[in-house]
């Protein structure tokens, strides 16, 4: 288990390391740790927990696909953020919602929400694996939409203390960064991001808050991307060239994403060339049309390149792009260009093209983005001789194998960039394959060899603990913000806790930043005295030095004011009553007032008849003896008298003996009989307090 403490530095955000169990930060990947697929983080802290991401590795099938849920009991997850819609970002979320105890809520954007049932629609009916294998169907898919929520970009949300809100990530349509904020501790996770504008969408933003902790993709390590308008050209020149020889163009890739970042170069570079305008191009998904509906509707989402172009035309209503849903409604009896997906190769309409074409050398597979280890497209670019078909027969790989990325990845010229801009005082490496991410890591320890940052690559399963203080600060609003206080100024406010953060506020604000609202409580007392109302006054005056008299206006009796809080009135001959508001401090006075009244009223001589203090005391006796009888039934159940007129106290056959008159209990059991001696001197006293002294 790695184990790191948060570094006192003069970077953005120090905090301190201590040693508290409460205080303790913990993240573990569940998936992509040192690996690229099945991205999925748990973090827990202040006893909240929080999963980033929910994915499958696209080289896996069925429950080996999943990141390893087992580390962790679902149902003490509070927030789930997804990033973007990747399959190995969001295609394990259907069997995490339907199929584990997880009852918290899941967030994403809205475009996300959108494309995420039509790619893993798309993803249950390409799969081939056996039903045993399938994660989950079309159902499970249907009922996890109704689960999940929708956040915009910016807008903050807080769910059980945790604050939580999200910026733009490049990467595709809808993708985000997720900040979240527990007891002030902010943790930044990026998801997969781009700090480069394209041709549809915005860059990555930075946030204006520097995290605690930031929790990195690292899927180039340290490689840097050719310039765009150089991977444009390189890009279009092999298309070319390939269909003016006679040969077919296979594009792998994924029917949302990067498909049309560059479906929109294809049919600009076509309406460029008129020489080209016989050899067809084809987008083979069965979801094209639908694609392009939500790309079109999330137009306002994209660049603002492509809204200027929509205010004209439709940028996504492309002229030389034709849609395909099956290899059976293809015509094959002429150069042409076919973007199919998926992008691993591992099945579907790219997988049934590649089989068909990859044995004549006149054409061209050019794989445009990231490819994962075990997938058929990571073998193919290492140009085998030989590959395996669908079928398990062998075949010649003699097209051509281009391999030119348009992938939406961070290199490291934006990652360092990025956190030189953040300044994170942690920074957690996920997302990355071992190497690249161990080479990463050794080039940033270079970077910030001057500050304290600690850099972090945890396998899957592997807990990064960190400590943070618990410092508490709380704010003043309303009108006690109106006027900043003096140095050494007491300020007096209410103090309203909600969630982490702390806010003292004048009473007659609470409604306002609220929901809670005030009321006061008064409180009357009746206490039996009989003496000169005088003799209270003139005792009062002895410990308070503010004790008005008065008379009061509706019953006209003698009334005394103490210390501005508490009303004494005679009510009778016999009796006193005490008036006051409930506050700690009206509390003790009131409670000194009745401690008075008492203590005067013991004091004063008494004249009883004999014969009516023995009748008072025999009633008292026998309404104690119920009382006590009921109290001692209600704690152990079985409660009788016997014969010697001792109570017998019968508890899982454990039998005590209990003496009225002394308190003396006879029990085997010595936990039963300390129980019951303790509970009846209690009751005793309760029942039948101190004895006034005799007169």
């Amino acid at each position: 288990m790695a184990s790191t403490g948060q570094p006192q530095s003069s970077l953005k955000r120090p905090n301190p390391a201590v040693n508290r169990e409460g205080d303790k930060l913990i993240i573990t990947p569940l998936g992509a740790g040192n690996e690229v697929g099945r991205s999925c983080v748990f973090m827990s802290f202040k006893g909240k927990k929080i999963m980033f991401d929910c994915g499958i590795h696209p080289g896996f099938s069925g429950m080996s696909a999943l990141p390893y849920f087992d580390e962790i009991d679902p149902a003490s997850i509070d927030v789930l953020l997804v990033t973007h819609f990747h399959l190995d970002h969001a295609a394990s979320l259907p069997y995490f919602l339907e199929k584990t105890t997880f009852k918290g809520r899941v967030f994403m954007t809205h475009a996300t929400k959108a494309i995420y049932k039509l790619i893993l629609s798309d993803y249950v009916k390409v799969s081939k694996v056996s039903v045993d294998d399938m994660l989950f169907d079309e159902n499970d898919i249907s009922n996890s939409m109704n689960k999940i929520e929708v956040i915009d970009f910016h807008q903050t949300l807080e769910v059980n203390g945790i604050r939580f809100w999200c910026y733009t990530a490049g990467h595709v349509l809808g993708a985000a960064m997720f900040m979240v904020d527990i007891a002030g501790v902010r943790v930044l996770y990026t998801g997969d991001y781009s700090r480069e504008e394209d041709r549809h969408l915005r860059a990555a933003e930075i946030p204006q808050f520097s995290p605690d902790i930031c929790i990195i993709e690292s899927t180039y390590g340290v490689q840097l991307h050719m310039p765009r308008q150089i991977r444009e050209k390189l890009f279009t020149d092999v298309i070319h060239s390939t269909v003016m020889q006679g040969g077919r163009v296979l594009i792998p890739a994924f029917a949302l994403g990067r498909a049309q970042e560059l479906l929109l170069i294809l049919d600009e570079y076509w309406s460029n060339h008129p020489e080209l305008s016989n050899f067809p191009i084809y987008y083979a998904s069965p979801l094209a049309r639908k694609c392009m509906a939500v790309y079109q509707t999330y137009i306002n989402s994209m660049n603002e390149r492509i809204r200027n172009q929509f205010a004209s035309s439709n940028p996504f209503n492309f002229k030389h792009i034709s849609s395909l849903n099956s290899i059976e409604d293809f015509i094959d009896n002429k150069p042409c260009v076919v973007m199919a997906s998926p992008g691993s190769l591992q099945s579907g309409l790219s997988r049934q093209l590649f089989d068909k074409w990859c044995s004549d050398k006149k054409n061209a597979c050019v794989i445009p983005g990231y490819v994962v280890e075990g997938t058929l497209a990571k073998t193919i670019i290492n140009e085998p001789k030989e590959v395996t078909l669908t079928n398990g027969l062998s075949a010649p790989l003699n097209m051509q194998v281009h391999y030119i990325s348009f992938s939406a990845h961070a290199d490291y010229a934006q990652t360092s960039t990025f956190l030189k801009e953040l300044m994170p005082p942690n920074i957690i490496l996920v997302h990355g394959e071992a190497n690249e991410m161990g080479r990463l890591k050794a080039k940033l320890t270079s970077l910030f060899a001057d500050g304290n940052t600690k850099i972090i690559t945890p396998k899957n399963c592997q807990s990064v603990e960190m400590h943070f203080n618990s410092e508490k600060m709380a704010k003043t609003i309303g009108k006690l913000a109106e006027k900043t206080p003096e140095v050494g100024e007491i300020v007096s406010g209410l103090l309203v806790k909600k969630g982490f953060t702390y806010q003292i506020m004048a009473p007659d604000d609470l409604h306002v930043f609220s929901q809670l609202s005030t009321a006061n409580i008064t409180q009357r007392i009746t206490i039996p005295y009989s003496g000169a109302f005088a003799v209270i006054q003139h005792r009062l005056k002895q410990i308070y030095e503010s004790v008005e008299s008065s008379t009061d206006e509706e019953s006209g009796v003698p009334t005394l004011r103490v210390h501005e809080r508490v009303t004494v009135k005679q009510e009778s001959e016999n009796h006193l009553s005490v008036h006051w508001t409930a506050d700690p401090i009206s509390d003790m006075v009131s409670d000194s007032v009745m401690a008075l009244v008492l203590n005067a009223s013991r004091e004063m001589p008494r004249v009883l008849l004999e014969s009516e203090t023995s009748i008072n005391e025999q009633e008292d006796a026998k309404k104690a003896e119920k009382i006590v009888h009921a109290l001692l039934l209600s704690l152990f159940g079985d409660v009788k008298y016997g014969d010697d007129g001792k109570l017998v106290i019968n508890v899982d056959g454990n039998v005590a003996h209990l003496d009225k008159l002394t308190g003396d209990v006879e029990c085997e059991n010595e936990s039963l009989k300390e129980r019951v001696r303790t509970a009846y001197r209690r009751i005793r006293s309760a029942v039948k307090p101190i004895p006034l002294s005799p007169s």
